[in-house]
């Protein structure tokens, strides 16, 4: 028996929840080949894997490396924790589909969240040759762009927002016939080009101003696949969120995916137990920590303020016709850390208050310098009111919920971000499963990768089985654990040393091999 890879020697995990057994896992071309005992067996590459366990790669559900993955650094970053396939075109902003202003706009309002495209948009199918001649993107582009350019996966949602802009602009106003009638067939489209699902982000503009009934009749197209969503409101208030989900659910059929369900567990389970006791396809995912990243704006900006439109809202915050409303905020303030802030790249990593101590002034005028000197495009750490003993309890409680799946939220732009993109799994793994045993080693195979690779079509993924996509990770039980922390956000994992995509090594002894064997994943 001949064949590429060998990994000989490990306890595997294959993704079905059966308890880890010994067995030597053969790779021949993109595919696993051979699961058991293969003594003899010959390979190009043997992979020893004694002491350690064999799994899945790992799928991030909710990742915005939407241009971060192209990094290196990034793709070093999550392989290091055993992620193979980030969804992309979370929370309803991407750089697809759309014309060249749609692109624009995507690309400046979540700019501390997504960062720029590479060169710009992809011109037959390349993300660095220039944008096409009008400027426009289609999600065949963007994944034609991904394909094999780097060590990840990668699957993409269609951003309801990005959708919503590039037919109705920056517009308020409820959906007219015809706009829902363009904006499904940019559905219809995207999903025939190779989507995934269907996102939107309601706490974000312009999928604020959406409604149950429009964003059921985008999700009428999806054919199994899920609306995955960011809800408009979550913890304390996330009823209000999830009635809206079930209501998008009852009228579209579509099955739903909850993008980080954070907040108080006693408030958010019987929520989902709720919806699943009244039939609704009910999945979420969560992030190990407690706080949250985003754009400034949205934290701090009340809804008058038109943040889809950058000079409207720059010359608001410039007046004084916001006076009443900054006072509101002083117990935010203490709350905020600085993630992102282009040409004041001093207050990264600094409190709000200690940044604008440093700066000589209150909170409140540092925060309207902060926005309008990147022109909104801040980014910050933020506390949640429910950190604390009891918040950790709520981040143990729900990621045991078997309809719970992993998701960093990982956000990888800017000085000082989040650590959850750069420990999210290793942190699931080595605190939560060998510190803390919220999990066993199956189930964590399961969360991370069997289940999240049901949910978004990838029917070939998240199993270690005969005739299943080699995408495998090596990691050590007594050593995988997160590094990276609030003060040192970027430290890569440990105890993740080797890792095939498509059955190409691009982990080795923890570094990268170079190889770029990713593919863009088409349901």
């Amino acid at each position: 028996m001949r064949f590429d890879v060998v990994i000989s020697g490990g306890r595997v995990l294959d993704g079905t929840g059966a308890p880890p057994f010994r067995a030597d896992v053969a790779v021949a071309g993109d595919r696993i080949a051979a699961v058991g005992r293969l003594d003899g067996a010959q390979a190009e590459t043997v992979i020893d894997a004694t002491g350690r366990f064999v799994a899945p790669g790992f799928v991030d559900c909710h990742a915005h490396g939407d241009a971060a993955v192209f990094d290196p650094a990034v793709q070093r970053a999550a392989l290091r924790q055993g992620v193979t396939t980030f969804v992309l075109g979370q929370d309803g902003l991407s750089f697809a589909p759309g014309s060249a202003a749609t692109v624009a706009y995507a690309a400046r309002y979540f700019a501390a969240v997504n960062g720029p495209l590479p060169g710009g948009a992809p011109q037959d199918g390349s993300l660095s040759g220039g944008a096409p001649q009008d400027g426009s993107l289609s999600v065949g582009q963007l994944l034609d762009g991904y394909d094999r350019a780097v060590a990840l996966n990668t699957a993409y949602l269609l951003p309801h927002g990005t959708i919503r802009y590039d037919v109705m602009g920056p517009s308020s106003a409820p959906a007219s016939a015809g706009d829902l009638a363009a904006m499904v067939r940019h559905v219809e489209r995207g999903l025939s080009e190779g989507a995934a699902g269907l996102s939107s982000g309601l706490e974000y503009l312009p999928g604020r101003y959406a409604s149950a009934e429009e964003l059921a009749a985008l999700c009428a197209p999806l054919g199994g696949l899920p609306y995955v969503t960011h809800m408009r409101a979550y913890g304390v208030r996330a009823g209000v969120g999830m009635a809206e989900v079930v209501d998008i659910a009852r009228r579209s059929g579509a099955a739903v995916h909850v993008s980080h369900l954070h907040g108080p567990a006693g408030v958010l389970l019987p929520l989902v137990e709720e919806a699943l006791g009244e039939g609704v396809d009910l999945t979420f995912d969560t992030y190990p920590y407690l706080r949250g990243n985003t754009i400034l704006a949205m934290v701090v900006l009340p809804p008058s303020v038109p943040g889809a439109e950058t000079d409207r809202a720059l010359e608001m915050i410039a007046s004084d016709g916001l006076d009443d409303w900054w006072p509101t905020l002083a117990g935010t303030w203490p709350r905020l850390t600085v993630s992102h802030a282009p040409g004041l790249e001093w207050a990264e990593g600094m409190t709000m208050v200690a940044a604008a101590e440093r700066a000589g002034l209150e909170p409140a005028a540092f925060c309207r310098r902060l926005l309008t000197e990147t022109r909104l495009e801040a980014g910050v750490v933020s506390a949640r009111p429910d950190e604390g003993p009891e918040g950790e309890e709520s981040v143990r409680r729900m990621l045991r919920h078997p309809s719970q799946t992993g998701g960093s939220d990982g956000i990888y732009v800017g000085g000082h971000p989040h650590p959850r993109g750069f420990g999210a799994f290793a942190r699931f793994l080595g605190r939560h499963v060998r510190e803390l045993g919220d999990w066993t080693w199956e189930q964590a195979a399961v969360h991370l990768a069997a289940h999240p690779a049901r949910r978004f079509g990838l029917a070939d993924r998240g199993l270690v089985r005969d005739g299943f996509a080699a995408d495998v990770v090596v990691f050590d039980p007594d050593t995988v654990a997160d590094l990276a922390t609030y003060a040192a956000p970027r430290t890569l994992a440990s105890g993740v040393d080797d890792v095939l995509v498509s059955g190409v090594r691009v982990l080795a002894g923890g570094e990268l091999t170079g190889a770029t064997p990713g593919r863009a994943l088409r349901p």
